[in-house]
């Protein structure tokens, strides 16, 4: 029986939660579900060695992970299956599940549509809706109706789509399977994933193996596997448990680096590129760059890049726009590496919703080399997140102070995410505000705004002149939440005239700014923090979702101001 990676595990938890939140189960049970899923998923180790160095109570002395999901972590790995799941799994019509993603539905309304008008997959909803059936059920009505309307289109265009910071830690554990397996010599993920793209629709990755090495057949033990689609000599298509399409490519070692540069570009960077070469009399494809009959690069992308009069293009920016230009000038950037940030301006603790306590977090965070990490838990007006008033700010600051005394080479940051509200005002009072080494300034109330209203609500937010960062400025949720309709040029320009950087957070669920606004961003000569928004130590590496995306917007360290060292950034906080 092939070992349940942690990756399945918690999948398998959090799917669980979601069945028991449909059928009304106690919501503290489901929390800490869904709590020992977000754990899991983010644990730099696997659950299986966990088990087999310490036993069930090293399990439970994981963060979120008490002693009843430590059994059902047992039970997974031990017979491969939870067998509570599996009955959830019958009693629930499986596409009812996913239909609690849908905006405008929530478990408990689900419940109730299912119970009263039979609805069980996404066609019932939908013809439940045009007839206005559902705005006759009690605490519906015709606005509700509407929303699961808008709500069901937006789910149908995003559909058969993952968000990056979902798929990417399957694809980590692919990668890690077929690298353990016998006479494999290179791994890599290709397509929108190696992009870096915000969602992914696939997952293409390459493989080379020794001769003789029964790579494709040796794949099929894997343990989160679905569906065989189809299976080839050279080429074996799956789908994993999780929904996604899998494309494991064979390929020998001489054409693995024209196979990567294929199955890697867009479709217009791929035209683009062949074009070129057409140019040239040569030509290229997945084995190689040609010249008549003979291969003259296809072992290694850059040679490919090189003999085609290139420089070689980082795949986040192979999209088929102005990056061959670019590589052809020389005027490609130097992107944004993830080892240059030298820390995290908005991470939250225990005081608001976040999972760990101060010293928790600087010790997490000094493990990652970090020299500073802000501090930056919600204000007073997020109550659900147990949001700061002005005294427990104040011991919040007195605490971080404590704290810092005890390290010579780190920093945590005195922060706020303070509230931007209705009219563009500050949750908290500036003189408090003023007190602390970080300001981040939020939208998280009033998305409806029109984009005049919205960009002008922002604006306001700078012109308090203790604002350091616009906290994901377009409020969105991927696949969730339109972003505000905002004016960015002008948004751009008065964070300039104020000196406020611009957030890109690289929480996997807003990536907030885009790529496309980080280049503008860019180009009007505006200053980015990334950060992870994180909520859990577990999160803090989720920082290279941000990098992705910055790498995307051609960001380079100039432009990041967490690139800069303690003193420098200190500097720069101060001038407020």
């Amino acid at each position: 029986m092939p070992e349940r990676s942690n990756q399945e595990i918690s999948r398998i938890l959090s799917e669980s939660a979601k069945l028991l939140d449909i059928q009304g189960e106690n919501p503290f049970r489901i929390r800490a579900y869904r709590k020992a899923a977000l754990v899991i998923a983010n644990l730099p180790q696997p659950l299986s060695r966990i088990l087999a160095h310490g036993g069930p109570k090293a399990l439970e002395a994981l963060p979120g992970v008490g002693e009843n999901i430590a059994k059902k972590i047992v039970e997974i790995l031990e017979t491969g299956q939870l067998a509570q799941y599996q009955r959830l799994q019958e009693q629930i019509p499986p596409e009812l599940a996913h239909l609690a993603d849908i905006r405008g539905l929530g478990a408990t309304r689900l419940r109730i549509l299912h119970e009263k008008l039979k609805v069980s997959k996404l066609e019932d909803l939908k013809r439940a809706a045009l007839a206005g059936e559902i705005r006759r059920l009690e605490g519906f009505g015709a606005k509700s109706e509407q929303n699961i309307l808008k709500g069901i289109a937006d789910f149908e265009k995003h559909r058969g789509r993952f968000k990056l910071a979902t798929i990417y830690p399957y694809a980590q554990a692919v990668i890690a399977f077929l690298s353990s397996i016998p006479g494999v010599r290179r791994v890599q993920a290709a397509g929108s994933l190696r992009r870096g793209k915000e969602t992914v629709g696939d997952l293409d990755i390459l493989v080379s193996a020794g001769l003789g090495s029964a790579v494709l057949d040796e794949f099929l033990k894997y343990d989160a596997i679905k569906e065989i689609l189809a299976h080839g000599p050279t080429k074996l298509s799956l789908l994993l448990e999780v929904g996604i399409q899998l494309d494991l490519r064979l390929l020998p070692a001489d054409s693995f680096g024209a196979g990567l540069h294929y199955f890697t570009g867009s479709q217009q960077h791929n035209i683009a590129m062949r074009r070129r070469a057409q140019e040239r009399g040569l030509k290229l494809n997945e084995y190689g760059l040609f010249k008549g009959g003979e291969k003259i690069a296809g072992e290694k992308e850059e040679d490919i890049f090189q003999e085609l009069g290139l420089s070689y293009i980082p795949p986040e920016l192979r999209e088929g726009g102005e990056e061959i230009g670019a590589a052809e000038s020389g005027n490609l950037p130097r992107l944004l590496l993830q080892s240059q940030l030298k820390g995290d301006l908005h991470v939250h603790s225990d005081y608001s919703d976040g999972y760990h306590n101060l010293e928790e977090i600087a010790r997490a965070a000094r493990q990652m080399d970090y020299q500073y990490l802000a501090i930056t838990d919600h204000s007073r007006g997020q109550r659900q997140a147990h949001g700061l008033d002005e005294k427990r700010l104040l011991q919040q600051m007195e605490q971080i102070d404590r704290l810092n005394t005890r390290f010579s080479d780190f920093k945590l940051l005195k922060g706020i995410e303070v509230d931007i509200l209705k009219n563009g005002e500050l949750d908290l009072p500036r003189l408090l505000l003023k007190k602390l080494d970080l300001v981040i300034a939020s939208i998280h109330s009033h998305f409806n705004q029109p984009k005049q209203q919205a960009t002008a609500r922002l604006i306001e937010a700078m012109r308090s002149n203790v604002v350091h960062i616009i906290g994901h400025p377009s409020a969105r949720l991927i696949q969730e939440r339109e972003p505000l309709e905002l004016d960015m040029p002008e948004l751009f320009r008065a964070a300039r005239r104020h000196g406020v950087a611009m957030e890109l957070n690289a929480s996997g669920s807003r990536l907030d700014l885009n790529d496309a606004n980080c280049r503008l961003a860019k180009q009007m000569g505006v200053k980015i923090a990334i950060s992870t928004d994180s909520h859990s130590t577990l999160q803090l590496p989720g920082i290279r979702y941000g990098v992705f995306t910055a790498r995307r917007g051609w960001l380079e360290a100039a432009q990041v101001i967490n690139t800069l060292p303690y003193r420098q950034l200190s500097e720069f906080l101060r001038r407020k």
